[in-house]
């Protein structure tokens, strides 16, 4: 029982480890793809500003454009590939609202390459700070969220830390340790036995044999009586042995079992608050009764 429990408790804790470091893994993904969208807003802007005033990677612009599309996306539907899970923060999602007119400006207005130095650079300029402040308000409240995940997972961590230490010290005074000392007793028991065996039975087996090895020798009939008087008291005394012997044997076997205490001491406690009725509290193989 000490085993299975340790092992299950093992299982249990590991899941829930993992579990916290996976919660961690998709936060801290969240959290670096909302700053990776500060940054590509802003590279937008310099790809526009070098297509209006320098030499005009056109490439580029488009390539930046589609991951701010797109991590816009996966930061509110979530990507199984990446390990991000859909946006249920309504706090969050809010923000995100705010977001999708400046979103959908880039979108309608830089989708179309040719029509780049159509683009008023003060508008664009102006949406993409927006953006920037308001993506700031989202990426620290992704912050907050998590740390807000990893004290809960901690403090789950820790009641079942506790819970664990009280479930083992409940196996040790009440299971572990009763089953201790009835082996100790029950080695005490066979030490009394090996005593008389090797002591006091095999001396009177011995004196036994001499009496009988003299009294094949013995032709005085008087002498012989008397030996016969020493064999029968060796006799008596050999059956005193093996009487101590049973008795020790009986005491052993009808030593209580500790799943017994354990379960009498629920059973006096279930009594005590009237929980059960006292007849129908039963052990494995005997049936307990206060009122008998």
């Amino acid at each position: 029982m000490l085993v299975v429990s340790i092992i299950l408790l093992t299982i249990t804790i590991q899941t829930i480890i993992q579990y916290s470091l996976d919660r961690q893994r998709n936060t801290a993904m969240v959290v670096n793809l909302s700053g990776r969208q500060r940054m590509l807003s802003q590279q937008l802007l310099n790809e526009v500003y070098s297509c209006r005033f320098h030499n005009c990677d056109y490439a580029e612009l488009k390539l930046t454009l589609n991951r701010l599309l797109q991590v816009h996306t996966v930061l509110q539907q979530g990507s199984e590939s990446l390990g991000v899970e859909p946006l249920v923060n309504e706090q969050i999602a809010k923000n995100f609202r705010r977001l999708h007119p400046y979103v959908a400006w880039f979108a309608s207005n830089l989708s179309d390459l040719g029509k780049i130095d159509q683009v008023a650079f003060t508008d664009l300029r102006y949406r993409v700070d927006r953006f920037v402040t308001i993506m700031d308000s989202i990426v620290l409240q992704f912050q907050k969220k998590s740390e807000e995940d990893i004290r809960a997972m901690r403090i789950i961590e820790l009641e079942l830390a506790i819970f664990s230490v009280l479930i083992v010290l409940f196996e040790i005074f009440f299971i572990v340790n009763p089953i201790m000392n009835r082996i100790m007793k029950q080695k005490e028991k066979l030490a009394e036995i090996a005593w008389h065996q090797s002591h006091a039975f095999a001396s009177h087996m011995k004196n036994i044999k001499d009496l009988q090895y003299v009294l094949h020798l013995e032709k005085n009939e008087e002498r012989r009586n008397e030996i016969i008087t020493f064999i029968s008291k060796e006799l008596e005394q050999l059956n005193v042995v093996s009487e101590n012997m049973v008795n020790a044997l009986e005491k052993s076997e009808h030593m209580p079992l500790p799943h017994h205490k354990v379960l009498k001491k629920v059973e006096e406690l279930l009594e005590k608050y009237s929980l059960v009725p006292s007849e129908e509290i039963t052990h494995d193989d005997m049936v307990h009764s206060s009122k008998s």
